[in-house]
This record gives C-alpha cells, sequence and structure tokens, in this order.
C-alpha cells in the first residue's frame, strides 16, 4: 500500500499519558502512515502533549476541539479532515494502548486486498481480549450478539473501536447526519456502510485493558447503544425489510442503497502483500 494515503485517527481525552508511547508504537509500526490526534480539550494536557510531539514529526497533526463533545464527534471530525485532506484509507484507533499499533499492517493489508471496511476484532477465531474483568467481557459479548440478533449485522465485533475504512465508502455516508457516540457509534456507521455495499472483514486482534488512565465506558454508553440498536431495528422491521435494517445515506430505516455483500474473516496467517 505504498501509494495509499493512510491517516490514523486518535481521539483523545486525558490520555497525557497513553499518548507519547503509542505515537511511539504507532510511528515505528506504520511509519508511511500520517497520525491525526483529536483532542477535545483534555484538562490534563493531552493537546500540548501533541502539539510538542506534532511540531518535531510533520506527519503528526493536531485537531483541537474546543469541549468533550463525544467519541462519535470526534470520529466524523476527524474523518471530514481527512477526506478534505485527500486520504485513501481512514484508520479508528483508541489512544489508551489497547489496540497494538503492531498489528495495524494487517487491516491495513486487508483494504488493500478488497476490503471497503477491516474490523480489528476480538470474537472471531484467533481474537483475544487480557485483563478485562468477566462483568465488562460478558457486557461485550452480550451487547454484540443483541446487535447481530436485532440489526442482522453478519459480524462478530460491531462495537470494535479499530478499523480501517477506505475513504471511497465512508465518502458515500452522511457523516454528518451521525449523532451516536460510544460503542453505539461503531454500530451506527459499520451498519450504515454494510448497507452500502461495503465488503467488511474482521481481521483477529488482541485487545489488552488499558494500564494508565480511567476508562470512558459508562452506564449512559450502554444505553443509548441499546436504545438506538432496539428503535432501528424495530423500525427495520415495520417497514417489512426482515432481519437487516436498513439506511439511505444516513437515514436509519430506510431501504439500502446496494445490495449487501458477504463478510469474511480474515485469519492471522494469512499472507498478504506488505505495505
Amino acid at each position: 500500500m505504498s501509494t495509499e494515503r493512510v491517516l490514523v485517527c486518535v481521539p483523545t481525552y486525558d490520555e497525557a499519558e497513553t499518548l507519547p508511547t503509542l505515537l511511539t508504537r504507532l510511528r515505528a509500526a506504520v511509519p508511511d502512515a500520517d497520525v491525526l490526534v483529536i483532542d477535545d480539550s483534555s484538562p490534563d494536557g493531552t493537546g500540548q502533549v501533541a502539539d510538542a510531539w506534532a511540531a518535531r514529526d510533520a506527519a503528526v497533526q493536531v485537531l483541537h476541539r474546543s469541549a468533550k463533545a463525544g467519541l462519535g464527534a470526534a470520529y466524523v471530525a476527524a474523518f471530514g479532515w481527512g477526506l478534505a485532506g485527500g486520504y485513501d484509507v481512514l484508520v479508528e484507533m483508541d489512544a489508551d494502548g489497547s489496540h497494538a499499533p503492531e498489528e495495524l499492517p494487517r487491516l491495513l493489508r486487508a483494504v488493500a486486498g478488497g476490503a471497503d471496511l477491516a474490523i480489528g476484532s476480538r470474537y472471531v477465531p484467533g481474537g483475544e481480549v487480557r485483563d478485562w474483568p468477566t462483568s465488562r467481557l460478558l457486557l461485550s459479548r452480550g451487547g454484540n450478539a443483541y446487535t447481530r440478533l436485532v440489526l442482522g449485522v453478519p459480524v462478530r465485533d460491531a462495537t470494535a473501536g479499530y478499523r480501517a475504512y477506505r475513504s471511497a465508502i465512508l465518502k458515500e455516508l452522511d457523516l454528518a447526519g451521525i449523532s451516536s457516540q460510544g460503542y453505539c457509534f461503531q454500530v451506527d456507521l459499520l451498519w450504515r456502510a454494510v448497507l452500502h455495499g461495503a465488503r467488511v472483514v474482521e481481521v483477529p486482534i488482541t485487545f489488552t485493558e488499558r494500564q494508565l488512565g480511567a476508562s470512558k465506558m459508562s452506564s449512559a454508553i450502554v444505553t443509548e447503544a441499546l436504545w438506538r440498536v432496539t428503535v432501528w431495528g424495530i423500525g427495520s422491521r415495520l417497514r417489512g425489510l426482515g432481519g437487516m435494517g436498513g439506511h439511505d445515506r444516513g437515514n436509519p430505516g430506510t431501504t439500502p442503497a446496494r445490495p449487501l455483500r458477504a463478510t469474511a474473516r480474515l485469519p492471522r496467517n494469512r499472507r498478504t502483500p506488505d505495505l
């Protein structure tokens, strides 16, 4: 993918402790990729840490936002920035170290191999979750099972936040019309992409619980996801679309823009062209 322009989007809020290590590992793992840090005015000075890094590394840029507005809004802003900048592939990655940068080349190879969206999946063979309490793991697995049941999305890890999107599919979506956050944002964007004909590949990853800082998980995030997924599922059934709900360009409950393509899984040991 040496001719492809890749932008790794990293939203931050109070990640001053974790960001330097992440950027060091990320720049080593994918040296040809650019990085956009999206900081929501972190009170711990994360924005300043990012600015200092960007001052000495031209591949790192910082998008400052005036207030904490949620994960979904941060990614929408980043995707808009990346699309305007002409990037071919846009990557989602957490700043807390739970997503290993060393696994990103395999997601990018999946996109180079024909995927419109490559998901770093915890719940396909070869995927793994480390250091989560049983309650958190059950919540995540249960949420994904519920999403598959209600929406019919044929993806094992619909809430995953480690992803690589081809820009062409993002351009077809109404990103400005997305208001969902957290886990729900990931489900929302996945559903929109699939119903626009995206080819989705799940790449097994090892997800590791953060070692520094505090988790952003809250009951409000879980409640929003359950409520929105339920409403979308009910709406699709009322319109006679069966188990697979539909969107037009971003509006839940209407007819899909293009037929659904099959979802694939990329094993850890599959050989693909180097970056």
